[in-house]
């Protein structure tokens, strides 16, 4: 049977007295009264929900959590692109999509307070994304049965799509974008601030957050303003090897509580012209742009060096390509990067 393009069914709305949120999650979610405009996008696996979507269905309709450990090893030595793996882990999927899901949503857990920060966004107009490598059918099934369709409708999912066939014999991902990741994070918003520059006329600008786990994330988290890290996962280790600014957070109500913070700090600043100090610097650089005459060339203003680092290759470049010289530094810092970047995040 040909594969077909999936569109989830209505399904019941997991009960919200499971979820126990935190004393934290206490936090006012009303209006914080700031003219600064602000948008998240934040990883899915391991940083709205504990567990990975991918790796529970490869487990137990799939390749198998030996044989997807042996796949995670050859991303992380170069010897097979991240989307190359992945193609192969979907397709060892045999497994009709509703089955599948049953088995999911069990095996899941949400942050205890994300709800809450969901309806904080809401009541101050603050558009929350997800942006992951994952697939968005998966990604949208499980928020309907987490937070319900009606909530969950106003989150927006930057992920790949994919065709699933009806008795799940087959699944293919369908790719964001025609590279070795399959999905860019850092294009993504890219892609956004690009928009964001052409439409603002006032300078308003929004302020850009990510929130995320693990060194997957770090091409999108090098792009925003601010940097959310879960604590104690390797996207917070590598910010303290490498001296890169970031707020850890154990739940979504600490984020929460720092994004009321850093925007009535930043509000007053921008009246100023100011920016906060716990700014990111090489992404207020888009914010200089405060017209649609203003398009500075961000590319070729980031040193040689950096992009070294901070381009998602250095995570998944094959062996096979052409060596260079900057190339075992890369490989060096391939090696030290932790099994979620592997994961379907």
């Amino acid at each position: 049977m040909a594969p077909i393009a999936l569109t989830p069914p209505a399904i019941e709305v997991k009960s919200l007295d499971t979820l126990k949120p935190s004393t934290k999650s206490s936090v006012d979610t009303s209006s914080i009264g700031t003219k600064r405009k602000i948008i998240c996008f934040s990883d899915f696996d391991g940083t709205i929900f504990m567990q990975d979507t991918g790796h529970i269905l490869f487990n137990n309709f799939g390749c198998g959590n030996d044989r997807r450990q042996i796949l995670d090893e050859q991303i992380h030595s170069g010897e097979r692109s991240f989307r190359d793996v992945s193609e192969e882990m979907w397709g060892s999927l045999d497994v009709p999509f509703d089955d599948g899901f049953e088995v999911m949503k069990d095996a899941l857990d949400i942050d205890r307070d994300f709800q809450t920060f969901h309806k904080f966004c809401l009541n101050n107009s603050i558009p929350f994304n997800v942006i992951s490598a994952g697939l968005k059918p998966v990604l949208r099934r499980v928020l309907d049965h987490f937070l319900g369709e009606e909530d969950s409708k106003h989150i927006e999912i930057v992920a790949n799509d994919a065709t699933i066939s009806k008795d799940g014999s087959t699944w293919k991902p369908v790719w964001l974008h025609d590279t070795e990741l399959g999905h860019d994070k850092a294009k993504s918003i890219n892609d956004y601030k690009d928009s964001a520059r052409l439409e603002s006329e006032d300078g308003t600008i929004p302020m850009i957050v990510f929130i995320g786990d693990g060194v997957s994330d770090l091409p999108a988290a090098r792009e925003a303003d601010v940097l959310f890290a879960r604590r104690g996962l390797r996207l917070e280790e590598y910010c303290q090897e490498n001296k890169l600014a970031y707020i850890a957070f154990d739940t979504f109500a600490d984020i929460q509580r720092e994004v009321i913070k850093i925007a009535k700090v930043d509000d007053e600043k921008t009246k100023g012209q100011g920016l906060p100090s716990n700014f990111n610097p090489r992404a207020n650089m888009w914010r200089r742009a405060s017209s649609k005459n203003a398009v500075p060339l961000f590319a070729a203003m980031t040193p040689r060096e950096e992009k070294m680092i901070i381009w998602p290759e250095v995570f998944t470049q094959p062996q096979h390509l052409e060596t260079t010289a900057e190339e075992p530094a890369m490989e060096t810092l391939a090696k030290q990067t932790s099994p979620a970047i592997a994961a379907p995040a």
